[in-house]
This record gives C-alpha cells, structure tokens and sequence, in this order.
C-alpha cells in the first residue's frame, strides 16, 4: 500500500527492503515507546522513502532510533532548544528541518520542527497526506 501510494505521486521515488516485525519490536525496545501504527507498517513494506533529490522523505528504522535517541538525549540540543521529548522524528527537509509525529498524547498528524527558530508546526493530517504532499509537491520547502 506504501510503495504503490508514493509511488503514484512521485514516480521516482526509491525503497529499501522492508524491515519485519522483530526489528520494529527492537527499535521500540530501545526507543522505550512503540512507533505509530501508520509508521511501523510503512517500514514493514519499504525501510523508508527517498524522494525528490535523495531525500529521506521518511528514515530507515535504524536512522528512526539513532536520531531520536539523540535528539533526546543530547545536551547541546537541551541548551539551544526546546524539548524534543514530545516528538517522534522519522523524516527530513533535505535542509535541516525534521518531520515527526507526537509521542505525548499520540497524535496522527505531522509536525515539522524548524532548525532555524525551533518552531513546531502542523504539516499533515497524517502519514498518507504527509507522503501525498511531500513527495507531490517536492523540494525543501513544500510545507512552507
């Protein structure tokens, strides 16, 4: 259902092979939360979607961990921003925004954080429109 989504909008797109059920239990061993449901069977059929010029429009699982767990964890982050305790990344801008859902309370829509002023905004209703909107419209700034 992912692949033939995506790929309706944007022909182009790239897909990975798909994680099973296993890795996403690890991941949310380490992640000490579960992953939507929308986003699990995303990567149960494609471990993440590269857009338009070879952006991450959605993370393989294993960039999900590690830079959530970061983005969590890291002091620097903690000084300079407000608390990303709240959010689930799970894709990019290509440019240095990030997309994520949230954790607490857990929510269908799509968030962006903006690096440059660290706001968050709302972006899409949910999973499906992220990918509709994202990959349609292409470019780092289709949200904007």
């Amino acid at each position: 259902m992912w692949r033939k989504l995506a790929g309706e909008v944007f022909p182009e797109a790239e897909f990975a092979a798909p994680v099973d059920s296993a890795a996403v239990a690890a991941a949310e061993q380490r992640l000490g939360c579960r992953l939507p449901t929308v986003l699990a069977s995303l990567l149960q059929e494609t471990d993440g979607v590269v857009g338009h010029d070879g952006v991450d429009t959605v993370w393989p699982l294993a960039r999900v961990v590690e830079d959530n767990l970061r983005f969590w964890s890291d002091p620097v982050f903690a000084s300079l921003y407000m608390s990303f305790d709240p959010l689930l990344f799970f894709g990019d801008n290509g440019g240095g925004d990030q997309f994520a859902f949230v954790r607490s309370p857990a929510r269908d829509d799509v968030y962006v954080w903006d690096h440059e002023d660290d706001s968050r905004r709302w972006v899409a209703r949910d999973l499906r429109d992220y990918l509709g909107r994202s990959l349609r419209d292409g470019g780092d700034d289709w949200y904007r």
